[in-house]
């Protein structure tokens, strides 16, 4: 089994890297719905992000109103720093329970974990590699714009707050410059793929060499 981290800064295209790599035959966990589902009511997470946050960050459903989440803690790293201690633990709990399954499934399996900010909480070390999305700052912040439907000012405050991706490529055993078009991308991240099932390949002949 070979785990693969892949990340990036807002907007540079992970998701759409990830989605290449389910079909490629990857498994694909991702953060984020693993947030929403520790956040969801009823969730491990969701009694203290209300008890923090108050009431007010809730929808009429009763649901964590996700948003207006993101603009509290977006604009004060402390309650974001305070948010990430609630929610974290719960989701690398989930994480864990997820990879266990998949494993049970396939020992051989490639389990790709998708998250924004794993360089930056050490989570990074969890995984075998790292696979790192990049693009220009130009276009991460059309693409935040036009996805997220938010002013260019919010755009460039939230990537003043992230890691540089250049910082970020030190950590990162493949780079995917998603500033190209989609056929390129779709054909670089095939060609990562290869490269990822080799390894696991080669690291699957070793343990079996091992005498037990």
């Amino acid at each position: 089994m070979l785990l693969v981290g892949l990340t990036g800064g807002l907007a540079t295209g992970k998701s759409f890297i990830g989605r290449t790599l389910e079909t490629c035959g990857c498994q694909v966990i991702r953060a984020d719905d693993l947030g929403r589902e520790v956040m969801a009511p009823g969730g491990a997470a969701y009694p203290d992000v209300l008890a923090e946050f108050g009431s007010y960050i809730l929808k009429e459903d009763g649901t964590i109103d996700r948003r207006l989440l993101g603009s509290i803690v977006f604009a004060a790293p402390e309650r974001l720093e305070r948010l990430n201690r609630l929610v974290h633990p719960h989701v690398f709990a989930l994480e864990d329970k997820r990879i266990a399954e998949a494993k049970a499934r396939d020992s051989r399996a490639m389990i790709v974990i998708e998250a924004a900010i794993m360089i930056e909480t050490g989570s990074y070390k969890r995984y075998d590699v790292i696979v790192l999305a990049v693009c220009s700052r130009e276009t991460q912040i059309a693409r935040a714009i036009h996805r997220d439907q938010l002013p260019r000012q919010e755009v460039e405050a939230r990537l003043a707050r992230q890691m540089p991706l250049d910082a970020k490529r030190t950590f990162a055993g493949y780079v995917i410059d998603t500033d190209h078009t989609k056929e390129e991308t779709i054909a670089r991240v095939r060609a990562v793929y290869g490269e990822l099932r080799a390894r696991e390949e080669a690291s699957f002949s070793k343990t079996k060499s091992i005498p037990e």
